[in-house]
């Protein structure tokens, strides 16, 4: 985030409330007006939501965000960041108030009457909320995009911890202000971690490395993660109750299917310090936790790293225990986080089960000698199998230590015979032997 902030940036901020407001009153105020108009409305409760109690007090929380809606504008450091916010909540409005319209839900307990400043807030809000708006939980989604911003600028240990206690009081008052059933919360957390994996407040956003998958192994892959995806909804959607928790999976996997299809590692959104952006982990948790302990049952045999020459081992995404000996770290690996502490590191992210590019081995193989002289170094990828061997493979041409594909593959797979190269892999590899050198050109300060 920037130290300074930008002068004048309230002014933008004002515009989008103008813009944002209105909106968000119109939209609600609609999907609950038509939704009251339909006969065909029903709920989805779990049997033990009766034991959830009334609290009247929470309103407080339950309003605040109101409150801390406006504020979040003054927030932002600069125009960037204020629109990336902005964006977000409008993104949340879009995506809550489709699902209001598409399937909606109503609330079904009967609240008694309440007295006193807290029966007064309930009845102001009573007076513009109907029982209908309810999955996603469009306050849950917002307090996801605010919760954000408010901890990107919030530093201290203390005032760290008050906000997160403030922000934990307002997503409980869904459900103690009767405003809410559960199905609401979770979805209405996968809404708002979408939204700030949609529009991420630094980088590119996935929808800029949005192209279509050319290769036929990359829709095989897409087709396979979506009939998952599937299966889990069809699970959940028929089986119902506790089974409802496989909708989690199932966007987790067709979230997958995406990158495959469209987005390609770019939608894993590993960042340059090897952790994954805090809403792909969320989104992606399930097939997060499946990919490490497929590597792990895969190497179990041989986890340790593999010399090939020159002080380049070879090898699976280590632990934060397994980086002793080492003082760099170049990972191929895109859909697991890595933990290089203090290590000279460089992320290289490319899809399991294809072939890197070109243009991916190249930048693998100049990261390779550029960090080797650092003193050890481990090249790393899920499994240590193909797309890290590819990248050895591509600095050993590069570096002219092997004149031929056929040659720099053999001397990789004397040293870890596991190693999986592909034709894909060996033709990536032979475009990146016959490329031209790329030729640096200096410019006159």
């Amino acid at each position: 985030m920037q130290s300074t902030r930008e002068q004048g940036l309230w002014k933008r901020g004002v515009l989008w409330l103008l813009l944002l407001g209105p909106l968000f009153f119109a939209s609600y105020g609609f999907a609950n007006w038509f939704t009251g108009q339909r006969d065909d409305v029903g709920s989805l409760v779990f049997a033990w939501e009766t034991q959830v109690p009334l609290w009247p007090w929470t309103i407080v929380p339950y309003w605040s965000i109101d409150l801390l809606y406006g504020l979040s504008f003054l927030l932002p450091a600069c125009r960037r960041e204020m629109d990336r916010h902005a964006l977000r909540l409008l993104a949340a409005q879009v995506i809550c108030v489709a699902c209001f319209l598409l399937w909606p839900l109503r609330f079904t307990f009967e609240r008694p009457p309440l007295e006193g400043t807290f029966g007064m807030l309930f009845d102001l809000l009573m007076g513009f909320d109907k029982p209908f708006n309810q999955a996603p939980s469009l306050h849950i989604t917002l307090l996801v995009i605010i919760w954000a911003m408010f901890a990107n600028h919030t530093r201290g240990p203390l005032w760290r911890g008050l906000l997160h206690l403030w922000m934990g009081l307002i997503g409980l008052s869904v459900l103690t202000t009767w405003q809410h059933h559960f199905i609401d919360v979770p979805t209405g957390l996968l809404a708002g971690f979408f939204c700030l994996w949609l529009l991420p407040l630094q980088g590119s956003t996935p929808l800029q490395h949005m192209r279509l998958a050319n290769d036929p192994r990359h829709w095989r892959l897409a087709l396979r993660y979506s009939l998952g995806a599937l299966l889990c909804s069809a699970l959940a959607v028929n089986l119902g109750g506790a089974w409802l928790w496989l909708l989690w999976p199932s966007v987790s996997l067709a979230m997958v299917a995406l990158n495959y299809l469209l987005f390609g590692a770019a939608g894993f959104q590993k960042q340059a310090n090897g952790r994954l952006s805090p809403a792909a982990t969320a989104l992606l948790g399930p097939y997060l936790l499946a990919a490490w302990i497929n590597s792990r049952l895969w190497t179990y045999r041989q986890p340790a790293p593999s010399l090939v020459v020159d002080g380049i081992h070879l090898g699976r995404l280590p632990a934060a225990g397994d980086l002793d000996g080492y003082a760099a770290l170049v990972d191929l690996c895109a859909e697991l986080p890595a933990a290089p502490g203090t290590l000279a590191y460089c992320s290289l992210p490319a899809l399991d089960l294809v072939a890197p590019d070109t243009a991916t081995c190249r930048h693998a193989a100049e990261a390779i000698e550029r960090l080797r002289h650092q003193g050890p170094l481990l090249v790393c990828c899920a499994l240590g199998y193909s797309r890290s061997a590819t990248a050895v493979a591509a600095w050993l041409l590069h570096s002219g230590r092997c004149g031929d594909v056929h040659s720099a593959v053999e001397l990789i797979r004397q040293a870890r015979p596991q190693v999986v190269l592909g034709p894909q892999h060996l033709a990536a590899l032979q475009r990146l032997l016959e490329a031209p050198p790329r030729v640096e050109v200096a410019h006159a300060g």
